[in-house]
């Protein structure tokens, strides 16, 4: 008989195999898996009694915390579709998602309860308002109370269970929206299930890992590791917000092995203050995602911290990994530097994730010549079945049998991928495309520099010429002229930026990733040059 490929089968694996073994730490609370469980069949009955039913919509607003990480197990095994929201964004955006995706049931923790009152309006079809922690106030209701009405931990609980269909959707998770509103990618249950397997098959896990929260789980399903973690029977360290300050001791605390973060994060972690990085225990392994890292930040990682880094592609549309930079042995040879260029590419496809190609305008392959560009399309296993309620942007998306992913890239001799930008970052000057990332790349190795953004602004001779938005390292100072030579003297004058603007910080969206249209927005505010 067959069984529908799904998390679900991680949940019951673990919990006949691990029940005495620690699943969940979230500060002073600690689960073993069978109370992890129970108290995900608590959550499932307490949802039942709210008159939740297959196919309904339940929606959270909440950073990485063990209530927030029971929604992934207690909403699907009811057949419901979770709706994971990215709690950095604005009522309005809360409003519209939970109305849009069609959600009846808001779970919010209380930084957010405040937030979705003054939307209650906008959301007339909510029926329930639960309040994560805290105290519950009038009209909402308390997580806790309504698992403590199940009875005294341990209490066998009866759940209606209906039969799950790898095809029925598991997930809604809605995109960033920078330029539109965001949309709603419909993630199945054989999507998950595959991104999981696929994740560890390549990296390897087992009950010892120790896994932290630095990657929120709103986005893209924590990347999966929402299950991928339980389906090894490993422990999940929740944190709530991303600091050094409370990430390295905790990582040397409870003796974490591994981590997912972006770019941005890696950033933040690899600059931290030396009395910060001297509390990380060396060995813990971090996946990087969401942006293509520089060489440099890489190196910075493995070699102050003796982190070992693995870059993964992917996007939310594809649940989300399609290529891993899967160590070869013939890198093990290569110098530090060697290496950081390697692991800065986007690599090949994951065993279970289908097939990846980089395609010219017309659909043909490019030459895997690490020169020639094309976009990154993909289809197989962990493609999203559309967007929710928007036809003409799933049409759009899959024009030609393939998901387009709006990446540019090229494919090297050896079939390891590497993004060169954005299609819509791309700069042409003087009818030369110019990647922005090979320029960050380059700017990134100078010791005053922490994070850079690179765009495309308006030139009287050029059409377009690249600029640089420069976020310095702290206490460091630097003058235009030294940025441009050190520019000039390690790439091709033409890619050279015509402007270096120092600036505090880097506009960006709520999942780390920086809004490059912004940065070209202030032309206005810059002479051309």
């Amino acid at each position: 008989m067959e069984i529908a490929l799904t998390p679900l089968e991680f949940m019951r694996r673990s919990r006949r195999l691990f029940p005495d073994r620690l699943a969940v730490v979230d500060g002073e609370h600690r689960y073993t898996y069978a109370q992890f469980f129970d108290r995900c069949d608590r959550w499932s009955a307490a949802l039942t009694r709210l008159g939740t039913k297959a196919g309904d919509r339940v929606a959270y607003i909440a950073p990485n915390t063990h209530a927030m990480l029971e929604s992934f197990y207690a909403v699907p095994q009811l057949g419901a579709v979770l709706v994971p929201i990215n709690y950095r964004l604005t009522g309005d955006d809360f409003a519209y998602i939970i109305q849009h995706s069609g959600a009846t049931i808001v779970c919010a923790t209380a930084d957010y309860v405040a937030t979705v009152e003054g939307i209650r309006a906008q959301v007339p079809n909510v029926t329930a308002f639960v309040a994560l922690d805290g105290p519950a106030p009038a009209g909402w209701r308390a997580y806790e109370d309504e698992l403590a009405s199940a009875g005294p931990p341990g209490t066998a609980i009866t759940i209606a269970k209906p039969t799950i269909a790898e095809s029925d959707l598991l997930s809604i998770n809605y995109t960033s929206g920078t330029t539109a509103r965001p949309k709603g990618v419909m993630i199945t249950h054989r999507n998950a299930y595959l991104n999981s397997v696929g994740t560890l098959v390549h990296i390897h896990m087992t009950p010892a890992d120790r896994y932290l929260w630095t990657l929120p789980m709103f986005h893209a399903n924590g990347w999966t590791f929402v299950w991928t973690v339980t389906a090894a029977g490993g422990t999940h360290v929740c944190l709530p917000k991303v600091d050094p300050a409370h990430v390295f001791p905790i990582i040397a605390r409870e003796h974490v092995s591994i981590l997912c973060a972006a770019p941005t994060v890696l950033i933040g972690l690899a600059h931290a203050p030396d009395a910060l990085r001297a509390k990380a225990p060396r060995g813990v392994r971090v996946l990087t995602a969401g942006a293509p890292p520089a060489a440099a930040t890489i190196h910075r990682v493995e070699g102050d911290l003796g982190w070992e880094v693995t870059q993964m592609y992917g996007l939310t549309e594809t649940a989300p990994f399609i290529t891993i930079c899967e160590p070869r042995p013939e890198h093990a040879a290569l110098d530090a530097d060697a290496r950081a260029t390697i692991k800065a590419r986007q690599g090949v496809e994951l065993v279970t994730s289908g097939e990846v190609r980089v395609v010219d305008d017309d659909g043909h392959e490019v030459p895997h010549d690490g020169q020639t560009a094309g976009e990154i399309v993909a289809r197989g296993n962990v493609v999203m079945a559309g967007y929710y309620a928007d036809p003409a942007a799933t049409e759009l998306a899959f024009r030609g049998g393939w998901f387009h992913s709006g990446d540019a890239a090229v494919v090297h001799p050896d079939g390891y991928v590497e993004i060169r930008d954005r299609l819509k970052d791309v700069i042409i000057s003087g009818g030369e495309n110019i990647s922005s990332i090979e320029i960050e790349s380059v700017l990134l190795t100078h010791p005053a520099v922490q994070e850079v953004a690179v765009v495309g602004m308006p030139h009287e001779k050029w059409g377009e010429a690249p600029h640089a938005f420069v976020v310095l390292r702290a206490g460091a100072s630097i003058a235009d002229d030294e940025l441009r030579l050190f520019t000039r003297a390690r790439l091709a004058h033409f890619k050279c930026p015509q402007g270096f603007h120092v600036i505090p910080e880097l506009p960006k969206t709520a999942t780390g990733k920086v809004q490059k249209f912004v940065l070209r927005g202030r032309r206005a505010n810059l002479a051309t040059q």
